[in-house]
């Protein structure tokens, strides 16, 4: 049985719980955190297109563009423009490894309203911006609010909702992220003409930040973290709250309580314990998911796609709707992956979805390479523009259907009590340490790599693919407190959990 192709049915705990509007509210507020990021992956690649924002900090970009013979795919090969994008990465990195610590003492909640408020910060001083020192500060800040909200938000999803529905209500985190995409998008089409337009975009990030702080106020914690920091009589009224009222929510709360006490009677480290060999499976998919993720190229894509389509022959304002449009097939590809992936499963979704991408990406490195020539100097006609952003977004699809919204699912989900924040923020500081090394090096790779670039991105495609298919056991309707039995029953993982007392693992 390859892979580990087999289905594991859910526990029957009679915990499984139904959609309440209590539950979908606070849903979709712990989602909206995904606005942050979603807005700032959005606005970075259009704000810098922008020639008045250019002229100010980076005026030696524009005398290259204006040469008499151009590389198309050298003309924003410039490590301080890139580290304008990267230096946000390194610091959601930072933080998102301190983030473990403060959202298990702080909560879910607080940690989420917290990255907001920082996240505000760093938006007000980048509209602000003077110079190349403001906006980088601007950028760290709003980097430690990236970390902090992408650390909590998921967990915050996961545990609050009723298994059966795990999947479709977490994947709101990356569609609340796609919606940003296409706001900030849709915000740097309007402004690009204007002298003032990027301080626009960049300023305008204060208002999810302060959306998304304002709405953590008017929800609970999650009942596992409030449990966990021994607020039993919170964590009632919180259950009672998302389950609905003619739920009996005690049986579940003894449940939550058994568990939260096993995990504590373990006194561990918990970077320590997650090193354990029964944890092998969780560590590896924290590191290897969001790791493939980001060599799927999604964000690379994203960040530079108004400077991608603008090389490849279409104009400044077009450039901008192509990367509108490749937001929006993006957000309705996620939209359909929260009505499926519950019925057909994560691994489903992984495997269709990373065989569209690779597809899609190898078509692009094939156009590019016939219609620019070797070294990329040959005009590009409207009509071979146009179908490379067909493609583009035939491949948005495709991650937004998988790779997307799965990365944020998959760590969130997996983990037991004890080491979950620890399991996801190491599964978010892999995604942005390998994400600042991508972002800062792509204008220099595509540079030097040319169309190959897109076929560096595909064949790192197939292997993740490959990898799902073999390693990544099915996860959907499957309790968080009973997610131990899908390791027990995998073909190569079990040998990692053979022979442990299950009952009783932490």
């Amino acid at each position: 049985m390859a892979g580990g192709s087999f289905a594991v049915d859910a526990p029957s705990n009679g915990f499984l719980g139904k959609i309440t509007l209590s539950v979908v509210i606070t849903c979709i507020v712990a989602a909206s955190s995904g606005l942050l990021f979603g807005y700032d992956v959005g606005i970075s690649g259009g704000v810098t297109t922008m020639v008045p924002f250019l002229e100010k900090f980076f005026p030696d970009i524009l005398r290259k563009a204006a040469g008499t013979e151009v590389n198309m795919y050298c003309v924003y090969d410039s490590q301080i423009l890139t580290l304008f994008t990267s230096s946000l990465y390194l610091a959601a990195l930072i933080s998102s490894l301190a983030a473990s610590r403060i959202t298990t003492a702080l909560g879910r909640r607080n940690t989420i309203i917290l990255g907001g408020a920082v996240f505000l910060a760093g938006g007000a001083i980048n509209g602000g911006a003077e110079n190349i020192a403001m906006l980088i500060l601007g950028r760290v800040l709003l980097g430690f609010g990236v970390g902090f909200t992408t650390q909590a938000a998921p967990l915050y999803l996961s545990e609050i909702a009723p298994a059966k529905w795990r999947g479709a209500l977490n994947t709101g985190f990356s569609f609340f992220l796609g919606i940003g995409v296409v706001v900030a998008s849709c915000i740097n089409y309007g402004s690009a003409k204007h002298t003032w337009g990027w301080r626009l975009s960049l300023g305008l990030a204060v208002v999810p930040a302060a959306v998304m702080t304002l709405g953590g106020f008017l929800i609970s914690d999650t009942p596992s973290s409030l449990i966990e920091r021994g607020k039993i009589d919170q964590a009632r009224i919180a259950l009672r709250k998302v389950r609905g009222s003619s739920i009996d929510v005690e049986p579940e709360l003894e449940e939550l309580i058994r568990w939260s006490q096993i995990a504590k009677s373990v006194e561990q480290e918990p970077f320590k314990t997650i090193f354990e060999r029964r944890y092998r499976p969780h560590l590896v998919m924290a590191f290897a998911i969001p790791f493939f993720q980001q060599l799927t190229g999604i964000n690379i894509v994203a960040f530079y796609s108004p400077n991608l389509f603008q090389s490849v022959g279409l104009g400044n304002d077009a450039a901008l709707l192509s990367a509108i449009i490749l937001g929006v097939v993006n957000l309705a590809s996620i939209l359909f992956s929260t009505f499926v992936v519950d019925r057909f499963g994560r691994r489903f979704l992984f495997i269709t979805g990373g065989i569209l991408m690779l597809v899609c990406q190898i078509a692009v490195s094939v156009l590019l390479a016939v219609v620019t020539g070797v070294h990329g100097t040959k005009d590009v006609s409207k009509g071979n523009a146009i179908l490379v952003l067909v493609l583009l977004c035939l491949y948005a699809a495709g991650f937004g259907c998988s790779w997307g919204p799965l990365t944020w699912l998959i760590p969130s989900e997996i983990f037991p009590l004890k080491i979950r924040t620890t399991g996801q923020s190491i599964a978010v500081g892999v995604q942005f340490i390998t994400l600042f090394v991508l972002s800062q090096t792509f204008l220099t790779m595509l540079c030097h790599f040319k169309f190959a670039a897109f076929l560096f991105y595909a064949g790192w495609i197939a292997v993740m693919t490959v990898f799902i298919i073999f390693f990544l056991p099915e996860t959907k309707g499957i309790p968080l407190e009973s997610m131990y039995t899908i390791w027990g029953k995998h073909w190569f993982w079990r040998r990692f959990v053979k022979g442990l007392d299950q009952d009783n693992l932490p």
